[in-house]
């Protein structure tokens, strides 16, 4: 009996491997969206805020859980259709990281207009993935670096809402994602979809901190 899934060429250990890493993530976003919205509450913060961190942690959450689901299942119909849903999550979870930033931290035109960007993009990402995942594979890879340095294009009005130390948080989780790419993209040596995993967790993590220092305190 073969080790090989024969599913994206993940051997059964990769798949283990893949599935425990992101069901951690999972376990971490639900006590991590917890906290968020408790800390925000308990702050005083404003409700619109308060439903920024809830839309940014639920999305956590939806990302997390789905790949671990989509990794421990077997090769089937099922399976299937959890990766083009994995791959959906991350538009999702883009655009949920820019929810609290947007409603909380830049607020006013220039928010919305960073945050519909986003969600334009989320649309079309979702929809496209729906019906041909192989074929615009390629282009979300695209969307999804376009979309997670968007904030550079209000920069100008963005970057004096922002403490430093704010700043540092947000481009470090941003590398983490973009460098992640490099991993996700490699097919040899074995368990490099792993560590594009552990690239995910360290992005989310950074974000996860700014948005309970700089939204929810």
């Amino acid at each position: 009996m073969t080790d090989v899934c024969n599913f994206n060429d993940q051997t059964l250990g990769e798949e283990i491997s893949n599935a425990i890493s992101h069901g951690l993530g999972a376990a971490l976003s639900i006590a991590g969206t917890v906290v968020m919205i408790v800390s925000a509450a308990l702050n005083h913060k404003t409700p619109i805020t308060i439903v920024g961190v809830s839309i940014f942690g639920a999305s956590l959450i939806l990302l997390y859980l789905t790949s671990c689901l989509y990794h421990s299942l077997v090769p089937n119909k099922g399976k299937k259709v959890f990766q083009i849903l994995d791959h959906c999550m991350i538009f999702i979870l883009i655009t949920g990281t820019y929810t609290p930033i947007c409603f909380s931290l830049i607020g006013g035109w220039v928010g919305w207009t960073v945050w519909g960007f986003n969600m334009a993009c989320t649309v079309l990402g979702v929809v496209l993935n729906a019906i041909n995942l192989a074929k615009w594979h390629k282009l979300s890879l695209g969307l999804y670096v376009l979309m997670g340095w968007s904030i550079v294009m209000a920069g100008w009005k963005v970057f004096p809402l922002i403490p430093l130390d704010g700043w540092a948080m947000i481009l470090l989780g941003g590398i983490f994602y973009t460098v992640g790419i490099i991993f996700y993209r490699a097919k040899n040596p074995k368990y490099m979809h792993f560590i594009w995993h552990l690239f995910v967790l360290a992005g989310s993590l950074c974000h996860f901190f700014f948005v309970l220092q700089h939204c929810c305190y």
